[in-house]
């Protein structure tokens, strides 16, 4: 096969969670632009409406799913959608999530369920269903699972703590390990990307203080850009990644590295 073949999705059908802004609409656009027909989801119905019309503006087929993955009814909601409208799920991206920002002793209950809930609970609980509803059947799949170098590793002293975002992303870095060997005798392969900083909604607040510090630290010198992540997502989706399944990827200009 060609590179240009292995790298094709064409006809393949794909759910990005949390797919209505952000590095989700980035990753969406990627893989519609490759060929794959894409489910987007997301809490808010109106966000994900401008991003369906941004996307079918490109060409791409897309079909939208409102729910709230903190929700352990949102998993079936999602997969019984996308199984009716096109009968197969070839690539799941996990990339919805959340993140609070507190110290660790003053951490409020309520938020580390929020976090954790939304971030590794509902992770499984989609992975499960996709699994079960389409990829183990099928004997093949691409599970992406949108972690973080924040579960790598803590914060610096000087940055506000994130415990439970740190520890949500860290567990959805095992899972990914841990399924990856569990589902490689279907056929599925489980790979994480782990992203730096990128200007998010979810990163502004930190961006608002550190962004000056934070791309003095990186060795690239910059921030996340909005194309730094699709080549990546595109090869784990596709057939070129085929041998590669288990790993934790760093997106972040080198500041892991160092």
């Amino acid at each position: 096969m060609s590179v240009k073949d292995l790298l094709n999705l064409q006809g393949r059908v794909a759910i990005v969670t949390g797919g209505s802004r952000g590095l989700g609409l980035q990753i969406a656009e990627a893989l519609g632009e490759m060929g794959a027909k894409i489910a987007i989801t997301a809490r808010k119905a109106h966000e994900l409406d401008e991003a369906k019309a941004h996307l079918e503006a490109q060409g791409v087929e897309v079909l939208t799913v409102a729910a709230d993955l903190g929700q352990p009814e949102a998993a079936p909601q999602i997969v019984n959608a996308v199984m009716e409208k096109w009968g197969r799920i070839d690539i799941l991206v996990n990339n919805a999530g959340a993140t609070w920002g507190a110290p660790a002793e003053q951490h409020p209950l309520d938020a580390w369920h929020k976090v954790v809930n939304l971030n590794l609970t509902g992770t499984f609980l989609l992975t499960q269903a996709v699994g079960v509803a389409s990829m183990i059947p099928r004997k093949s799949g691409r599970i992406i699972n949108v972690a973080s170098v924040a579960g790598l590793q803590g914060n610096h002293p000087k940055m506000a703590g994130t415990l439970a975002y740190n520890t949500s992303k860290g567990g959805m870095i095992t899972m990914t390990m841990a399924l990856a060997s569990e589902w490689s005798k279907y056929g599925i392969t489980v790979n994480a990307i782990c992203p730096g900083y990128f200007p998010t909604k979810m990163t502004k607040g930190t961006l608002d203080y550190a962004e000056k510090a934070i791309i003095e630290s990186t060795p690239l010198g910059r921030l996340g850009g909005p194309e730094d992540l699709k080549g990546l997502a595109v090869l784990l989706a596709s057939d070129a990644s085929a041998y590669m399944t288990g790993q934790a990827i760093a997106v972040d200009g080198g500041i892991s590295a160092i």
